[in-house]
């Protein structure tokens, strides 16, 4: 009889069903997993609304200008002195004196001076004289014309030597060589001055010049009579304005700059030379221009955006969508929108920080970034 002989399953197969086996265990232990994290995620309550502040974009009329750094420069300005040495006799002056042009500020001692001067004068009268003489009888032929040509040439001589004697006696007295405002004095009678050493600074406030620089990009925009407004830190609630009075025909090589010079007027001497002054130059005409604060544009490398406010649904909390947006000139607080969002957007203005696309929020306006476009410094 035939022997009968078991079949059995080989190793191969065997080892086969055991790694399928255990895949299917692992799976079933990951989607067990999954289904509790899923339980969880779902069981989590929703995060709270960031709250932020909102803004309306809105059109507004806007001045186009070209801001620099200036320096304020007196129209006129001089370090005094005195031509020749002598000892001070008076002085016509107190620190800080506004002074008319002329006016004698520091007299030296020319007590000689004068009396050679009188001297000279008296001598020039009595050649004077014997000239008309001399005249009268060269009509009546009572002289040659030699004798006439000797006295007008004495008449000559002595009238030259009063006029030399006269500036001596002037370079005795410091005068004003225009009006303005004298700067500290230290020179007092007794003082002896040398030749050259500066006495006094006087300086002409009415009107003043601010220089400043733009880029040579900037050059077709600038015009002689173009309107300059200028902020002080001195003055943070006063404004002052001028006119672009000169442009320079050079162009700096080293900065690619070029100087421009404005005329501001000073009547009441408020302002200094050497201040320290924001200039904005008005360029091209009025225009209207969508404005946002500065504190709501997120700025980025790749792009500046703002966070749009989304009508909320339902019992849902409004919510955010991140636009980009094409920025242009400051002013102030301002900054003008080019392209991006519409007049009437409402838009995140602070809060940005934490905020993603689709983000709930909730609002709070209480307290808003500063919106003006000419902003002064508070003091608390």
């Amino acid at each position: 009889m035939p022997t009968r002989v078991d079949k059995k399953p080989s190793t191969t197969k065997r080892m086969i069903w055991m790694i399928v086996g255990v895949l299917l265990l692992i799976a079933l232990i990951a989607g067990i997993k999954v289904l509790l994290v899923m339980r969880m995620i779902h069981g989590m309550p929703k995060p709270a609304p960031f709250t932020v502040s909102t803004t309306t974009a809105r059109a507004q009329p806007w001045q186009p200008a070209l801001s620099a750094v200036g320096t304020l420069r007196a129209a006129n300005g001089a370090d005094l002195a005195m031509d020749v040495a002598g000892l001070v006799t008076g002085v016509n002056l107190k620190s800080g004196q506004d002074v008319k042009q002329g006016q004698v500020l520091v007299q030296l001692r020319d007590g000689d001076d004068v009396a050679q001067l009188q001297q000279l004068e008296a001598a020039a009268q009595l050649s004077q004289l014997t000239f008309e003489r001399a005249r009268k009888q060269l009509a009546a032929q009572a002289i040659s014309k030699a004798d006439y040509d000797t006295a007008a040439a004495d008449l000559k001589g002595r009238q030259a030597a009063v006029a030399q004697q006269k500036v001596v006696v002037a370079k005795k007295q410091l005068r004003a060589p225009f009006a303005g405002r004298a700067g500290i004095i230290n020179t007092s009678p007794g003082d002896y001055l040398s030749a050259g050493t500066a006495v006094v600074t006087l300086q002409q406030l009415d009107p003043l010049f601010v220089d400043f620089y733009v880029p040579q990009s900037e050059l077709g925009r600038l015009q002689v009579g173009q309107a300059v407004n200028l902020k002080l830190d001195a003055y943070a609630d006063r404004g002052f304005t001028g006119k672009l009075s000169a442009i320079s025909p050079k162009v700096d090589l080293g900065t690619r700059n070029v100087q421009v010079e404005a005329t501001v007027p000073n009547h009441d001497k408020a302002l200094t030379p050497g201040m320290f002054a924001k200039v904005s130059v008005d360029v091209g005409n009025e225009q209207p221009r969508l404005t946002l604060p500065q504190a709501a544009i997120v700025y980025n490398p790749y792009g500046d955006t703002v966070y749009v406010v989304q009508p909320s649904k339902g019992k849902e909390p409004p919510t955010v969508k991140q636009t980009f947006v094409t920025v242009g000139e400051t002013r102030g607080d301002q900054v003008a929108i080019l392209k991006g969002i519409e007049p009437g957007t409402v838009v995140v203005a602070s809060g940005q920080i934490k905020l993603k696309n689709d983000a709930p929020i909730a609002i709070d306006n209480s307290v808003k970034p500063a919106d003006s476009a000419h902003p002064a410094p508070q003091e608390h």
